[in-house]
């Protein structure tokens, strides 16, 4: 959400980030509407002083015997009374029309994003670790999943395309992958582990920036309310219409969550296997910050994830996104993207954002340093710390044996009581 204040103090500014989105300048009609809500409410308070000060008028006019006065004074007040409701209406029409319009306007970029159209422009920032070179033709997780448990005819036949059964092998590899993930991220880089509601109202979706531009992107109730697409839906709340003492921030939350998208506008797209699905289970980050540290937690998130896939020994890189392929409650994005050895490609496996103030706003959440009136919003980031379908798929494709086997990642082994290696039927 944007503040209007900012719009018109520089719209020249506000115009030109919005360019680099690729969006059509909306600061003159933004600056226009909102003049035209601030002179109904100085109408409006100007009304309703008069009519205070005619009302008191009345008894003084009254107690002179003055009756033409009073009489006068009288009708004014009666003419008041039915004019102010109407400006009531116009001020909370208009606030409601202004509101809406600043909803739709995505997030502006930091001034270090690239400029750019779509993923061919995002900007390479670093590349970690090698992929393995196979002494056979290296396979995609589909082709060897199936024996091992990913189940995608019968994910299927119950309910329907983009979903997948795990079961066996690969059922014990999904739970070990997202314990692994939480543990790291809660006993080694201090965030407080959550386990949120999945299910949430229309004012959480709106904070957070699904709604109202991207209803159709997620699964309603039958009761008006939303299946998260994303634990950061819940997280992020945590903190909605609350003043937080300065003190208390940084907050950092993890959670393991399921995770419904509808996947609206990805028809045709992987429609094979894990990558894309209508349900999957994701470990998300979250970070409340005071403006002035903002900058080295994105650093410190997305680091948090690189450790991630450094201990699974899973190569990757680091992609900042370009203004055309960002999120649209994103300031700034780092993509992870891991290498695929059977698809002989690298695939994004983490976003990690910074909103700056974008969600705060939306949400009215707020910090307070100690002695201070004033309050201020908070910065917020939110990273996938991983999505475990997309790393079980990277570590099947990585840890790929000959015979159609594959090995357990050395960090994940505690958690499979010491498994070494994955078979058909184990």
């Amino acid at each position: 959400m944007h503040d209007i204040r900012t719009i018109r103090e520089n719209p020249e500014a506000f115009d030109a980030a919005l360019a680099r989105r690729g969006a059509e300048p909306l600061a003159e009609t933004l600056i226009a509407l909102d003049e035209k809500r601030r002179a109904v409410i100085t109408e409006l308070q100007t009304g309703q002083a008069r009519r205070n000060e005619a009302s008191k008028a009345i008894g003084a006019a009254k107690a002179q015997r003055d009756e033409d006065k009073a009489q006068a004074l009288m009708a004014e007040v009666s003419e008041l009374k039915e004019r102010l409701p109407r400006l009531e209406a116009e001020d909370r029409e208009l606030t409601e029309a202004l509101n809406a319009r600043l909803a739709a306007i995505p997030n502006l970029p930091l001034a270090d994003v690239p400029d750019g159209a779509d993923e061919d422009d995002n900007q390479l920032v670093a590349t970690h670790g090698e992929p393995a070179a196979f002494d056979f033709d290296a396979k995609e997780h589909d082709a060897i999943g199936p024996a091992l448990g990913l189940d995608f005819e019968t994910g299927a036949a119950i309910a329907g395309a983009r979903f997948t059964l795990i079961r066996g092998a690969m059922a014990r590899l999904h739970r070990a992958l997202g314990q692994f993930m939480l543990d790291t991220l809660a006993d080694e880089h201090g965030y407080e582990q959550v386990v949120p509601p999945l299910l949430v109202r229309d004012d959480a979706a709106f904070g957070t920036g699904q709604l109202p531009k991207f209803a159709e992107d997620l699964f309603r109730t039958t009761d008006d309310r939303w299946l998260i697409p994303t634990a950061e839906v819940s997280l992020t709340n945590i903190v909605r219409d609350r003043i937080l003492p300065a003190e208390a921030l940084p907050l950092r939350f993890c959670a393991l969550t399921p995770c419904f998208r509808s996947e609206a506008g990805a028809a045709g797209r992987d429609t094979r296997g894990l990558i894309r699905q209508h349900q999957f289970e994701k470990v998300e980050m979250v970070s409340i910050t005071a403006p002035e540290t903002s900058e080295d937690e994105h650093e410190r998130m997305t680091g948090c994830a690189e450790g991630i896939l450094t201990k699974l020994g899973l190569p990757f890189r680091r992609m900042k996104l370009c203004t055309g392929d960002m999120g649209f409650s994103a300031a700034r994005t780092y993509d992870l993207e891991v290498w695929l050895p059977g698809q002989d490609r690298y695939r994004e496996i983490s976003s990690c954002s910074t909103c700056t103030d974008f969600q705060a706003r939306r949400m009215n959440a707020r910090f307070r340093t100690e002695g201070e009136k004033q309050t201020r919003f908070v910065h917020t980031l939110n990273g996938s710390g991983l999505a475990v379908g997309r790393t079980l798929v990277a570590v099947v494709e990585n840890y790929q044996q000959a015979d159609g086997s594959v090995a357990v990642p050395e960090a994940l082994r505690p958690y499979l009581g010491g498994l070494e290696r994955l078979t058909a039927g184990g």
